[in-house]
Parts: structure tokens; C-alpha cells; sequence
């Protein structure tokens, strides 16, 4: 389908809905104008989809537009659009003549993201947090320096080695991806999520 001047091109689906057609037309004028834009649709109506299509087609046609932030009310629901922005890149992969990198990724708290065996393994969300500020705190690092028997958290030393290399690859990326790439790279995800 076509809206004007911006060729939906990569929707995953033979058939459009009205509404989704006009939920991006909608989503279309807000973009044009660069304000915001508030709307409602059904559940089971392919909103995601249908957002995800229409930006993705925007960011092609307008490079100068940015990032696209999304936000969820829980993680399943985060993880959810990830997996279909995931599949939406394939399918736009297979159909494009070339390539074009896109960076997703879910920002959530240590507790979804630490690899550090013993701070992983604390029970709340606090706990994990309280962990991590032990081994990561920018004081604890000085006395470190000093006194080589005061613990410090390897992957975020890792990721703090890294500096600017430490980036992640275009592609869309999960939790569980982050923290594998993480584990893989000897960097925190956490951070590295948010560099």
C-alpha cells in the first residue's frame, strides 16, 4: 500500500485493515508535522504491526526522522514487539535490494539484564540493584585501584574498557540477546544497553 509520499512497502501481510490503513495515515500526519499523535485501536487489530510498518517505511523515506522509542507497560509486552520488529526485518530484508541496518533493543533494569553470576542471583529487584552499585559505584572502583582484595564486577569493567567500541551491531535485540551478546563480548549488558 501507498500513503502519500511515504510508500508502505513492508507490511508482513497480504491484506491491510481499514483501520489499520487509516491508523497509519494518522500516525503519517503526526510524523509530517512532527508533533504528537495519540490514537486507539482494538485489541487484536494489529496495532504493532501496523506502527513498526509505517515508522520503519517513514525512517527510509526520512533518515533525518531518528529513533523511534517505544514503550511498554510490562517486559512480555516489550519482548513481543522486539519479536516482531525481528520479523518485520526479515521480511523486509528478503525484499529490499539492499540492507539497511536498524538498532533495536529493550531498556529494562539490572534485575532483566545482570550477568554477574552471584549479583544475578539475588531475589528483587533492589537486591540486584544494591549488588550491583557494590561492585560498580565509582568510589568502590578508586578503592579497588588501591586494594586488589575489593570485588568489582568484570563485565562492567569490561564494558568500561571498551569505551566508544563498545557497541552493539545493528539488529534487533531481545534481553536474552543482550545478555548473550553481553556474556559473549565480556561486557554488562546493562550498560551497554544504554550507551
Amino acid at each position: 500500500p501507498l500513503l502519500p509520499t511515504c510508500p508502505v512497502r513492508y507490511f508482513p501481510y497480504e491484506y491491510i485493515y481499514p483501520e489499520q490503513y487509516r491508523y497509519m495515515l494518522e500516525l503519517k500526519r503526526a510524523l509530517d508535522a512532527r508533533g504528537h499523535c495519540l490514537l486507539e485501536m482494538p485489541t487484536g487489530t494489529g496495532k504493532t504491526i501496523t506502527l513498526l510498518s509505517l515508522i520503519t517505511s517513514y525512517q527510509l523515506a526520512h533518515p533525518e526522522v531518528g529513533k523511534l522509542v517505544y514503550c511498554t507497560r510490562t517486559v512480555p509486552e516489550m519482548e513481543k514487539v522486539l519479536a516482531e520488529l525481528r520479523e518485520l526485518m526479515a521480511y523486509r530484508k528478503r525484499y529490499m535490494d539492499t540492507d539497511v541496518p536498524i538498532l533495536a533493543l529493550g531498556l529494562s533494569s539490572r534485575k532483566n539484564l545482570c550477568v554477574h553470576p552471584s549479583v544475578a542471583d539475588e531475589g528483587s529487584r533492589e537486591s540486584v540493584d544494591a549488588k550491583c552499585r557494590q561492585l560498580t559505584a565509582s568510589w568502590v572502583r578508586e578503592r579497588a585501584v588501591s586494594d586488589g582484595n575489593i570485588e568489582l564486577c568484570d563485565f562492567f569493567e569490561g564494558h568500561e574498557r571498551a569505551g566508544s567500541e563498545a557497541l552493539l551491531p545493528p539488529g534487533v535485540y531481545t534481553l536474552a540477546d543482550l545478555r548473550t551478546f553481553g556474556s559473549k563480548q565480556g561486557w554488562c549488558p546493562y550498560f551497554l544497553a544504554r550507551h
